[in-house]
């Protein structure tokens, strides 16, 4: 290492953590587990909780069986084995003159975790065992000398990692504090601290890792919270910037009579959302600045009759548009869907996925850059190959949260940038879509055009079986057609999920179904078969198809009213509210069964907010409240660094406050340029730079 005096302040923010007094490599390895590599990440590891001393009673005062904590010294440790495999470990703590004795059983491993002499916080139940307290598997957290409490101090709790204790943690965290704490800088100007009534970095960082009161740790937290939100929406409001900046985009007016010519081509008078959805997408195709909207609504309202609407207005401009869906099956179902649609209409359609020859490839790709296809539908595929449009004026992106901000930012460099509309059926929590899309204005379609068939939903259990698979046989019978469908398991279990598809199918077919033509789909299947498939149900060629979640997205059969979900506990509430879009989709009713053995409260509360409504916003919300923002939304998948204090659901109000305040700044500094910004945009760029694609700011 350098002399530190010779180093600028970030230099020596950015010393490994192996090199801090007390640390060394093998700890460092162990810091690398949690993502601890500088002495930086050590300074911003914020604590997850903390144990509040002040809740810290004598064990004189402990009552039977209420939760206390107390604290002490050990002055024993027992181990002895009762049994084969079987153990009891007994640690005594003396708080001056009384005595508590933690047991555990059968957990021989933490009897290296105590020693005589360690200074100890017990927390857990007390119960009298003759005339001393004991606490079975209480929690214990070791004190290290230099964590003595000072009056009301709390002692800070960190997430851990094998081989680091919550003492060491916090000896590690206050040495980075302590020697490179000064070289951290300010980013937010005074007056904006004082406007804002936040904490400096200095005092936040003392107060969240040092406190001594709950409202220090209040204070520090709201601090490190909105400046993580406002760097977000100040990133999400740089690139709205950015893109209203560029200017190139073809303007593709709508005149009424284009307006009237495409409604003639549609099958169905629109509801009043998609007619709203469409002034905004008309308003934003007219200008030079590139659309950048997201149309998201639930299942069944009509999105792609909307969007059908805005490329049909791109031909109509004489530019191209491209379609771009999340799976070979839906980009193919949306090329019948249009074929048929425009089978009067002089445009020309052409589709490009992973399956397409060399020779078709080659050929289609030469159609598109002389200007021979109007509409390009296809999947990846078209960002994955060179592909040169002859003028492109819109580009539509099916199922918004399968696709990364990147990845719809590829095809800005096919000449001019395009309008992009991006869609998804998964209604968004605000919080999210704030947090997430904003940088995208949003368009919401609600209600379901009318004659749209209610869905009758039950949840069941093994008994219910037999009643339910004559209801399904009965509608099969009148001529219906129906899904079952067996759940997807992560990666590494694969093959369980296409056996358990194939077990269904022949379960099926010798048993309560024998009588109707079945077959399977699933993902491993070659893209060929799968369009077979899918085909042939079209066609009524099959009456039940047994399938995994291939089918959650897009699949339009309308005389498809029946589906039997297997083992609904492992499906989230997006997944299933998505599933059951897929039924109902025409003249007749739709029956969904959900058999499911539900081993938690939240998975009951999810099963039960699934039967309760067919409202995909509202089961958006409750999906959000149960499971938090975690990746749901796809945040990985956009390539976005992760959260380090703030909470898209618990710090909605904050999240509102940081965006407002990040347009206001745009809106007089649009490219934080003045002196004032300069450390703030720095920040920015660091973190949200790559990932949300925004420029150098010069």
């Amino acid at each position: 290492m350098s002399d530190s005096r010779e180093s600028t302040p970030l230099q020596r923010l950015r010393t490994p953590v192996q090199f801090l007094k007390g640390v060394g490599p093998q700890r460092a390895e162990r810091l690398a587990k949690l993502q601890l590599y500088t002495a930086l990440d050590l300074i911003f590891f914020f604590p997850r909780d903390y144990q509040d001393l002040l809740d810290i009673i004598p064990a004189d005062d402990l009552k039977e069986d209420e939760p206390a904590s107390i604290t002490g010294v050990i002055e024993d440790v027992d181990f002895r084995g009762t049994g084969p495999g079987r153990s009891v470990l007994g640690v005594l703590v003396r708080d001056n003159q009384a005595y508590v004795r933690g047991v555990w059983f059968n957990q021989p491993f933490l009897r290296k975790r105590f020693q005589e002499g360690q200074h100890v916080i017990v927390s857990g139940r007390p119960r009298l065992q003759g005339n001393r307290w004991e606490m079975a598997h209480p929690v214990v957290d070791i004190v290290e000398p230099g964590d003595q409490p000072e009056g009301g101090k709390l002692l800070p709790i960190y997430p851990l990692t094998e081989g680091v204790r919550q003492g060491l943690m916090r000896k590690m965290v206050h040495t980075a504090l302590d020697t490179y704490g000064s070289d951290l800088e300010e980013v937010l100007p005074d007056s904006f601290l004082k406007q804002h009534e936040l904490l400096s970095i200095h005092d936040a960082l003392n107060k969240i890792h040092r406190p001594h009161s709950r409202e220090d740790t209040e204070a520090a937290r709201k601090r490190f919270i909105y400046q993580e939100l406002l760097v977000l929406q100040l990133a999400m409001s740089l690139r709205k910037h950015q893109l209203n900046e560029r200017k190139s985009a073809l303007p593709i007016p709508v005149d009424f009579r284009i307006d009237e010519r495409i409604r003639k081509l549609l099958p169905f008078e629109l509801t009043e959302d998609q007619n709203k959805a469409i002034h905004e997408i008309c308003h934003d195709l007219n200008r030079t600045i590139p659309m950048n909207r997201l149309l998201q609504g639930d299942v069944g309202t009509g999105k792609t009759m909307v969007s059908v609407y805005a490329m049909l207005a791109a031909v109509a401009a004489k530019t191209q548009a491209a379609l771009m869906a999340p799976t070979e099956v839906l980009a193919k179902q949306h090329a019948r869907t249009l074929s048929k649609l425009l089978s009067h209409a002089k445009v020309r359609i052409g589709v490009l996925t992973g399956s397409l020859t060399e020779k078709e490839r080659s050929k289609l790709l030469a159609d598109v850059a002389a200007g021979e296809i109007d509409l390009l539908i296809g999947t990846q595929a078209i960002i994955a190959t060179e592909i040169t449009f002859q003028k492109l004026g819109l580009v539509i992106i099916d199922e918004q949260h399968k696709f990364g901000v990147r990845q719809r930012a590829a095809l800005r460099s096919a000449g001019n940038d395009p309008h992009y509309l991006v869609m998804t059926a998964t209604p968004i929590p605000r919080t999210v879509a704030l947090g997430m899309f904003g940088d995208l204005d949003i368009s919401t379609i609600r209600n379901a055009p009318p004659g749209r068939q209610t869905i009758s939903t039950y949840i069941a259990d093994d008994e219910q079986r037999a009643k339910w698979w004559d209801f399904f046989r009965k509608k099969l019978r009148e001529g219906r057609q129906g899904y079952v469908i067996a759940p997807l398991v992560d990666e590494t279990n694969r093959d369980d999920t296409l056996g358990g598809v194939e077990q269904l199918l022949e379960n099926l077919a010798n048993g309560e179904l024998e009588e109707f033509r079945l077959e399977m789909l699933h993902g491993r299947m070659p893209p060929a078969e799968k369009d077979a498939v899918m085909q042939r149900f079209a066609n009524h060629e099959i009456d039940v198809l047994i399938a995994t979640t291939v089918v959650e997205v897009g699949v339009d059969v309308a005389n498809a009213v029946l589906m039997t979900i297997e083992s609904g506990e492992r499906f989230g509430l997006a997944q299933l509210h998505q599933l059951r879009g897929r039924i109902s989709r025409g003249k007749h009713p739709g029956y969904l069964c959900v058999f499911a053995n539900p081993a938690t409260d939240a998975s009951r509360e999810r099963l039960e907010a699934f039967a309760g409504t067919t409202d995909g916003f509202e089961l958006a919300e409750v999906d959000f409240k149960l499971r938090g923002p975690g990746d749901l939304f796809g945040w990985k998948q956009h390539g976005m660094p992760p959260l380090r204090i703030a909470d898209l659901q618990r710090d909605g109000e904050l999240l509102a406050k940081a965006r407002e305040d990040a347009f206001s700044i745009t809106d007089t500094d649009p490219n934080l340029a003045g002196a004032k910004w300069e450390k703030l945009q720095r920040m920015v760029l660091t973190r949200y730079g790559k990932s949300l694609d925004i420029g150098d700011l010069g």
